[in-house]
């Protein structure tokens, strides 16, 4: 069943309906080996319950290393475009992608952050209220992989423990092959299992990966959505009525309390 939400703005593209759920890059390195969707997250679609996610924007973060192709990525997704000749971002930079995922209408607001030191200061007050984190190195060079771990460190700082979806992304796949690309792999599987992270390896010079990451990165950032809209429903819930014992906004609970020992034949 399609959600109720109108779509915001013209039909999204073909390549951004996701139907089903998107399948991982390696399962050597996947925390979601799972082949649909959640079950709370397929019923409460089919009932077109989906609340206000439709009209939420979900914030991913993209940290790593100057110069390991951050922006090159970003922009070979958003607008499928490739420049050897990208300037260093300043501060940070950001691309809203629109999705159809299950019939729900979602959006991600793609954040291009500075991966240079003197920049840290800024980016980091972008990095508030993630709900997927990218951390991106250049495959051909292991220095970047190594400093992997203080980026994901730097942004998890700023975030609720356990709220986000983390990702390791090998970018230049294009400039290794045979041996030396699987080698490469093997050590950044190695560290996003460490870091509990999802290993997608790309390539945005020639598109090798690069929507069906991001489309894992929609799937996996509208569940987690979904999930999340459900559990501040149901506890905005237990607060209004606890059994059979409903709360007035307003009212001391020992007035609720004697209330209720009245109802109930009590002195």
């Amino acid at each position: 069943m399609r959600s109720s939400l109108m779509p915001l703005g013209p039909p999204v593209s073909r390549d951004r309906v996701i139907t089903s759920f998107p399948k991982w890059y390696t399962p050597t390195a996947c925390l979601q080996l799972r082949e649909h969707f959640h079950g709370q997250v397929s019923a409460t679609c089919q009932r077109g319950n989906t609340g206000a996610v439709g009209l939420k924007l979900s914030k991913v973060v993209v940290v790593g290393d100057l110069y390991v192709g951050k922006t090159s990525l970003i922009h070979r997704f958003c607008k499928d475009v490739f420049d050897r000749d990208y300037k260093a971002t300043i501060g940070v930079d950001f691309e809203i992608e629109r999705f159809e995922v299950v019939g729900v209408p979602f959006s991600l607001q793609i954040w291009d952050t500075a991966g240079q030191e003197k920049f840290k200061c800024i980016a980091s007050t972008y990095y508030r209220g993630a709900q997927v984190i990218i951390t991106a190195f250049d495959l051909s060079d292991v220095q970047t992989l190594e400093h992997a771990r203080q980026w994901l460190e730097d942004v998890l700082r700023e975030n609720e423990p356990g709220a986000c979806v983390l990702f390791l992304v090998g970018t230049k796949k294009d400039l290794l092959s045979g041996a030396a690309c699987r080698q490469a792999e093997a050590e950044a599987v190695r560290l996003a299992n460490e870091m509990q992270a999802e290993y997608w390896s790309v390539s945005a010079k020639t598109g090798e990966n690069v929507k069906p990451f991001f489309s894992r990165v929609a799937a996996l950032a509208f569940e987690l959505s979904v999930l999340q809209d459900l559990e501040r429903r149901s506890s905005a819930r237990l607060q209004v009525g606890d059994g059979d014992l409903v709360r007035m906004e307003g009212q001391p609970p020992e007035t609720q309390d004697s209330k209720r020992a009245s109802s109930l034949g009590c002195c």
